[in-house]
């Protein structure tokens, strides 16, 4: 199978509008060593209300599983028709989405993300919100759940505003325009117009689709009705990983499109650079600047635990710092490295494509 590729200036496929088949909606998913998810997904999704005359497609790019994955997915797409899976050898998000892209037929196409559950009406919400707001991109809050002691603490961390930074796409009573959305799901002619994902980024390629839409013109719309909940990582170096991935990657997307950042995505930089000065002068000259700056962070945590009380279970709140702390490290020496690469033009480096789960 060959893929069209983009140029240099454009490193995104074309989407093609023609191959649109009216009131069919495909559903992409991009995949790997998912052994323990894959199956549940499936049945998930299989299960899903459509609107009356809607048909559904499900694509799932497989990025070279070597746990199990493909061999459960293809017996389940043996068995239900409108499941298929793809190739996806580069095993990153953005080729998978675009290997999907490619050999899909919807008219609708919903990006769906195998670590997550979603209410039986998502379909049906997001084709109803999709024709109501007029939007280009339409989708839920992130909304994170646990099942283990240390997703719990994850999930409890990811929904406070003192990690999210006031983010609206972690906020689920949150309705109207946005800047970017989980997930998402767009008219064909959407990503005709604007083109797929950029298959440079590791991470931070759903906020770059984002941005070229807001660029091109459209909208984003999020909607409270649109439900769905995300199993996080569950070990705290996954969840330092991660974020030191979505920092690093994050500099190349604002260099790329002249975009300027958002205070909250500085803080974690700052506040990296900020720790290593005050460690320097505690072996030099004084420790007051490092005992100042760790008590202002005691201080954060604190009331970041109080303002997530009824999600804290008993002994809890230990793994709740840890994870807090596992965001606010990971992303900001991500966001450092990343922009030191940028400086000394050396590009993205490959060690910070590693998968992370």
């Amino acid at each position: 199978m060959s893929h069209p590729q983009g140029t240099p200036e454009s490193p995104w496929p074309p989407v093609t509008e023609q191959a649109a088949t009216p009131k069919l909606v495909s559903v992409i998913a991009p995949c790997r060593n998912e052994r323990h998810y894959i199956t549940e997904f499936c049945r998930n999704l299989a299960a899903m209300q459509l609107p009356p005359d809607w048909s559904l497609e499900v694509l799932i790019a497989d990025g070279n599983s070597d746990d199990g994955t493909r061999e459960l997915l293809d017996a389940w797409c043996r068995q239900d028709g409108r499941f298929r899976w793809v190739d996806n050898p580069q095993r990153i998000v953005s080729t998978g989405l675009n290997r999907c892209v490619e050999n899909a037929r919807g008219a609708v196409i919903v990006r769906l993300d195998i670590h997550s559950r979603y209410a039986p009406d998502y379909l049906v919400q997001c084709l109803t919100e999709l024709a109501a707001s007029g939007a280009d991109n339409v989708g839920g809050a992130w909304c994170a759940e646990g099942h283990t002691p240390m997703q719990k603490a994850v999930a409890a961390a990811f929904q406070s505003p003192w990690v999210a930074g006031g983010a609206r796409s972690r906020d689920v009573h949150y309705n109207g325009e946005v800047d970017t959305v989980y997930l998402g799901c767009w008219p064909r002619a959407t990503l005709a117009r604007v083109g797929g994902f950029d298959e440079s980024l590791v991470r931070n390629q759903d906020d770059e689709h984002n941005l070229r839409i807001r660029r091109a013109g459209g909208r984003i719309w999020q909607s409270s009705r649109i439900q769905s909940a995300y199993f996080p990582r569950a070990q705290l170096r996954q969840v330092l990983r991660q974020y030191a991935q979505y920092g690093y990657w994050k500099p190349f997307v604002m260099k790329k499109h002249g975009q300027p950042a958002a205070l909250r995505q500085l803080v974690p930089a700052v506040f990296v650079m900020a720790l290593v000065v005050c460690l320097v002068l505690a072996i030099s000259v004084s420790a007051w600047p490092l005992a100042a700056l760790l008590l202002a962070y005691a201080v954060l945590m604190v009331l970041a635990l109080s303002g997530m009380r009824a999600q804290l279970d008993a002994g809890m709140a230990a793994r709740v710092v840890a994870v807090i702390a596992a965001y606010h490290l990971g992303y900001g020496w991500g966001s450092i490295c990343g922009w030191r690469d940028i400086l000394l033009r050396r590009g993205p480096q490959p060690a910070w494509g590693a998968l992370t789960r």
